[in-house]
């Protein structure tokens, strides 16, 4: 009779505000997974699983000298995971400057986003039928003020005919990054952080390609790559390199979904705070759930 008491003991004790930490802080996990998920923070955490798993083992078998060991090592793994986990905390508190968390993502619009994707599609292969290398990064949410600033300021307007001639090989700008922000050109001549990722240093990609991919990592922005030896064109987006894109018409659809996602897209990626009040709305209205 003592355990059901207890158990009615712990329901009577709890309040509202035990419901509101629980809620928050499932909140964080959630956002803290999805933060990590598709990096190598993944791996690393798992690996930290399989260390507290052994010191449980341990600790219940009595084994002193290896429960102190992994103590140990648990202690310096706590210490160095800001250093390891660096790119990832930069990138949350990126999103959660940017109200990526709980705001409704904004996006360009449409039109300018569609002549902005045709352009630099044009370019890409004009560059790479030539075996000119380039690299077009396109501004997303996350400011690229810092990498402009490493280059040359420009403030033009977006065309086929400036972006081929900031890339010709006797012009003093082809030797770096293009930064675009809607149908502005910000800056040329930029410089772009290499990554750091051994998976990309282990395909044997050249400079251009690693930057691409270093940009990504750090930020939100789409690069597009031209290779000068192959003339290959690829996409750079989230540490990732996509594989060679050998159609005009195919790299606008890529770019296009990425820029401007599709309109059903664009609801989905709702806020959390909308899509709870959305839900909440539907379920105290009863002619609402009869029409769904």
């Amino acid at each position: 009779m003592s355990l059901p008491t207890l158990s009615f003991g712990a329901l009577g004790s709890f309040g509202v505000a035990d419901l509101v930490d629980i809620v928050f802080t499932s909140i964080l996990v959630y956002y803290l997974l999805l933060l990590i998920r598709g990096t190598r923070a993944v791996q690393i955490m798992l690996g930290l699983f399989v260390l507290l798993i052994v010191l449980a083992v341990s600790n219940l078998l009595h084994l002193l000298v290896l429960a102190t060991v992994m103590q140990y090592l648990l202690l310096g793994t706590a210490v160095t995971l800001p250093i390891v986990f660096q790119p990832e905390l930069r990138r949350g508190l990126e999103q959660i400057g940017r109200g990526r968390f709980f705001a409704r993502p904004s996006y360009p619009d449409e039109a300018a986003a569609a002549q902005q994707v045709a352009i630099i599609s044009d370019a890409a292969f004009v560059l790479g039928r030539n075996h000119i290398g380039a690299l077009i990064v396109i501004e997303q949410q996350t400011g690229l003020r810092e990498y402009v600033e490493s280059g040359t300021a420009l403030d033009a307007q977006l065309s086929l005919d400036l972006l081929l001639a900031i890339f010709n090989k006797t012009s003093p700008l082809h030797d770096g990054a293009v930064i675009v922000r809607d149908l502005k050109i910000e800056g040329a001549a930029c410089f772009l952080p290499l990554s750091e990722n051994q998976v990309a240093a282990e395909r044997h990609i050249g400079t251009r390609h690693r930057a691409a991919v270093g940009l990504s990592e750090q930020t939100d922005a789409v690069v597009v790559v031209v290779s000068e030896e192959s003339g290959a064109v690829a996409v750079a987006r989230a540490g990732r390199l996509s594989v060679h894109i050998d159609d005009r018409e195919r790299l606008e659809k890529v770019l296009g979904a990425i820029v401007r996602p599709p309109r059903r897209t664009r609801e989905a990626q709702a806020g959390l705070l909308a899509n709870l009040i959305a839900r909440l709305s539907r379920v105290n209205n009863p002619s609402e759930k009869l029409r769904t």
